[in-house]
């Protein structure tokens, strides 16, 4: 959690407080222990609000935003219903097929613009449907929505993450309620969409005056925090962006959808962006792998050094192999270690055994699939991408910024790391008339975030890594 602060001259973003929320196994499913992640937002607004008084500058405004898809059911008091599960639980195997038997998949992505993933909240609600709906279920809200609702009262969706659901009309951005009926999900349970940047009304009394932050508003972000990092990306005209964290999100920023079925076939997503924005993008399983893998190469309590590894991923000549990043078998693997040794053991290769070499196979093997996609995207748009800005945690990694320029030839400029908290901020800075479009609040940005640079080298291993990729990616983006 941040307190920031913007205006003319000054850019400041300080961390009050960072929490973990792991998901747990309760009643069947993997859930997100919500009580536990409101219990933390509430002691971070605290601290917010005791650091903001120690600087003498009120709390004005909060937003939230948080990953997309996942939901929570209300009852007719405006009560979570139960923890909302993760999109990681395996309740929607074999959902897609069955939805599809009932509405063509071409007949889906026509009408939303949406990527297929096993996860989307269209696959999610008809697994919940299947098991059983709460009867006592009034209002679906996803996971940011329903941290607003208990902030504030009101019970809204915010678009950028509403399109996530697959739920969404791509055309006029509203819930296509025609496609729910269709599919026989609960249409009842959507309420209103509104715009980024939409001031929700103050904080509710009793939580202002818990965390003493009178007269605070709260206003809806880009609540996907895909859609706050773009946001918060100082983009270059002509350049795509890598969304680099748990998941990687490779795309561009259009003006309006591009829906059609070459888009559809390389299963590419339109996502609401800020102020009548597109995110034209893809969805790469990100650095989720190696971090699996560090934690499973870290049970006897090591702590490795992140830094450290980095350094001896860089110090690997030969390259060790590589994988399809975006195999389904690495979405939750018992281990991950093991899942990648058996797709590495499919295609001929051998698994590395030190925790350096299978680093530098999954960093490598991201980088060729970011350069991969965005290739695809010259591809379906018809433009020409000139270089790639990397924003999030994995803006850090010098090993794999490098990598990306080498793989796709591409200039890479890696930052902000804080991309997301920026975007998140801006929203809210324009909403209070501090700047007036975001173009100029990302000029603001731009000016003062200095961004490192990466410059293609020319090798030749990675011409010959592309080859190999190519044919590996063919294998298991068309089995």
């Amino acid at each position: 959690m941040f307190l920031a602060g913007v205006g003319p001259g000054e850019l400041l973003l300080e961390e009050v407080r960072r929490f973990q929320y792991p998901p747990r196994e309760v009643a069947g499913h993997l859930r997100w222990d919500a009580a536990r992640i409101f219990d933390e937002i509430d002691a971070g607004l605290r601290a917010a609000g005791e650091r903001a008084r120690a600087l003498g500058r009120p709390v004005q405004s909060l937003g939230v935003d948080s990953w997309g898809v996942d939901y929570g059911l209300l009852d007719g008091d405006g009560r979570l219903i139960e923890d909302p599960v993760c999109y990681r639980d395996g309740r929607t195997t074999g959902v897609p097929a069955r939805v599809f038997a009932r509405l063509p998949r071409s007949e889906i992505f026509r009408r939303t613009g949406i990527q297929f993933l096993d996860f989307n909240t269209l696959f999610q609600l008809d697994a919940h449907r299947d098991e059983g709906l709460p009867a006592s279920a009034r209002r679906l809200l996803l996971v940011p929505d329903l941290v607003h609702h208990r902030l504030t009262g009101r019970a809204v969706t915010e678009y950028t993450n509403a399109t996530t659901t697959q739920l969404v009309d791509a055309a006029t951005g509203r819930w296509d309620r025609g496609l729910a009926a269709s599919l026989e999900l609960p249409a009842h349970l959507l309420g209103e969409i509104v715009p980024a940047g939409t001031d929700l009304g103050p904080l509710a009394r009793d939580q202002a005056d818990a965390m003493a932050l009178d007269g605070a508003h709260v206003v809806a972000p880009a609540t996907h925090d895909t859609g706050s990092a773009v946001a918060g990306a100082p983009l270059t005209e002509g350049w795509a962006y890598i969304s680099s964290g748990t998941w990687s999100l490779v795309g561009v920023e259009r003006a309006s959808p591009l829906v059609n079925d070459d888009v559809a076939r390389a299963n590419f997503t339109n996502e609401g962006g800020a102020y009548g924005t597109i995110r034209f993008l893809k969805n790469v399983m990100g650095l989720w792998i190696l971090e699996r893998c560090r934690k499973e190469g870290d049970e006897g309590g090591s702590g490795g050094s992140y830094d450290r590894l980095l350094s001896a991923v860089a110090a690997i000549d030969r390259p060790p192999g590589l994988i399809f990043p975006d195999d389904p078998r690495l979405l939750n693997p018992p281990r991950m270690t093991e899942a990648l040794a058996q797709q590495m053991g499919e295609t001929g290769q051998v698994p590395p055994e030190s925790p350096a070499a299978m680093a530098k196979v999954v960093l490598d093997s991201l980088a060729l699939r970011y350069a991969s996609v965005v290739r695809t995207i010259e591809v379906l748009t018809g433009q020409a991408v000139a270089g790639v800005q990397v924003v999030g945690g994995g803006s850090r990694n010098d090993y794999l910024s490098q990598a990306t320029a080498d793989a796709s030839g591409r200039a890479v400029l890696a930052g902000p790391v804080e991309a997301t908290v920026l975007g998140n901020v801006l929203v809210q800075a324009v909403t209070a008339g501090r700047f007036a479009t975001l173009a100029e609040a990302r000029r603001h940005v731009a000016e003062r975030v200095q961004a490192r640079r990466f410059t293609p080298r020319p090798a030749s291993v990675w011409t010959d890594l592309a080859r190999r990729y190519e044919d590996l990616e063919a294998r298991y983006r068309n089995g």
